[in-house]
């Protein structure tokens, strides 16, 4: 509720500065000479916004069973599917939500991620490798990671901050392509629209994208600490040191784009989902949890 609040806020402060904008500038007549309305485009640039986010957000949980093969636990077949299935039933209890559904994705890469509609319907999976190359304690805390996500309501989060910046991407794209495609004589020229609109968005959506990774930066952080909260600040911490070492053998980590920003790691720059592993490492240490 307080994240649709001030979703709801945000939408109409920056409303009232963008009306604030075009008089002070003296746009006004040239935009309504072009046959745009403030308000009506706004409401059409948040339909277009938020929707791609909400159908993503609704489907993400059947998208990441299909496109990584998860097999999901429904009755445990064996000691490792009943331990794993017994730790996310345990944690869920200890933050008091409804218990995920839990799965496994067969892939020699350590990672795990955590996906859904929201924090009550919810989807934990780990991959093969990361039951390989970790000990117990350590994929107790990864999951811990994942369970955190959930339970900060991360994935809710993300489309509302997603749906935010779709929204002014499509309205600011079209009112820079109305401005600089008209003429002397106040004509505007169709293609020249078309043109600067398309550019506009590709470079408002990259500064989107960067304001979105690193909000997905900032969060990794948060759900380090609640998977510490979980188990500890040094298993959290040993996890993480073992994804260093497989980094160190260059074995691939990253999960897929819809994926990776609620995986347990992933390695890039400005546009990374998560922050370089010593960071994370230091955050741990520098923090009295143990």
């Amino acid at each position: 509720m307080k994240a649709i609040t001030l979703l709801v806020a945000t939408n109409l402060a920056v409303m009232l500065m963008i009306s604030v904008v075009v008089k002070v500038l003296g746009l006004e007549p040239m935009l309504q000479q072009n046959g745009l309305n403030l308000t009506s485009l706004f409401l059409i640039s948040a339909v277009f916004g938020f929707a791609g986010s909400f159908f993503s957000l609704l489907m993400s949980k059947n998208m990441a069973k299909r496109s990584m093969g998860v097999q999901v636990i429904n009755e445990p077949s064996n000691q490792v599917e009943a331990w794993i299935y017994n730790t996310v039933k345990s944690q869920s209890d200890a933050l008091g939500i409804k218990m995920p559904e839990v799965g496994i994705f067969d892939s020699p890469a350590p990672n795990a991620f955590a996906t859904g509609a929201s924090k009550n319907n919810s989807l934990v999976a780990v991959s093969t490798g990361l039951l390989q190359v970790m000990t117990k304690d350590e994929v107790e805390a990864v999951i811990g990671h994942e369970m955190a996500h959930v339970n900060n309501g991360d994935m809710v989060t993300s489309t509302l901050l997603q749906g935010v910046l779709n929204t002014f991407v499509f309205f600011f794209a079209r009112i820079i392509a109305s401005v600089l495609s008209s003429g002397r004589d106040g004509q505007q020229s169709s293609g020249s629209y078309f043109m600067v609109m398309m550019v506009m968005q590709m470079v408002l959506g990259l500064f989107a994208s960067m304001i979105v990774m690193w909000f997905s930066r900032y969060r990794e952080f948060k759900a380090d600490l609640g998977g510490a909260q979980l188990t500890s600040a040094t298993s959290m911490a040993n996890a993480l040191r073992a994804l260093m070492r497989v980094k160190e053998q260059n074995i691939p980590t990253a999960l897929p784009d819809r994926m990776a920003a609620f995986g347990i790691t992933a390695f890039g720059g400005l546009l990374s989902t998560h922050p370089p592993l010593e960071k994370r490492i230091a955050a741990l240490e520098n923090n009295p949890i143990r």
